[in-house]
């Protein structure tokens, strides 16, 4: 499967935004999605996931404001940030996994900046 991510920009502190994951493949409904972020000089960290039947998982840090969805229909993984901090600045990347616990696919990577 090949992801492709966007939706990512520039915005203001407590602003919103939301980022999509379009995925190839007839196969994309059985994979788990999730979104992760690496923002420079941290650690790539998890921020949110969504398996095949829909049941979803947060990092702590952005439980609560962000939200993950996903419409098979349109092989589309979403994720849409509120009340965005300036600590949520990163580079996000979606990828994929079977359901092992590991993701084998990765799509490229889209800047979200929050300016304070």
């Amino acid at each position: 499967v090949q992801l492709q991510a966007s939706g990512g920009g520039l915005v203001q502190a407590g602003g919103s935004l939301r980022l999509s994951c379009a995925a190839s493949g007839r196969t994309f409904s059985r994979y788990v999605i999730g979104w992760f972020r690496q923002a420079p000089g941290k650690k790539r960290e998890l921020v949110a996931g969504i398996t095949n039947g829909g049941s979803t998982n947060y990092g702590y840090s952005v439980e609560g404001r962000f939200t993950i969805s996903r419409d098979n229909a349109k092989n589309t993984v979403y994720l849409q940030m509120n009340s965005l901090k300036p600590e949520d600045t990163a580079v996000y990347y979606c990828a994929a996994s079977r359901g092992s616990g590991t993701y084998d696919y990765w799509g490229q990577g889209t800047l979200v900046t929050v300016s304070s």
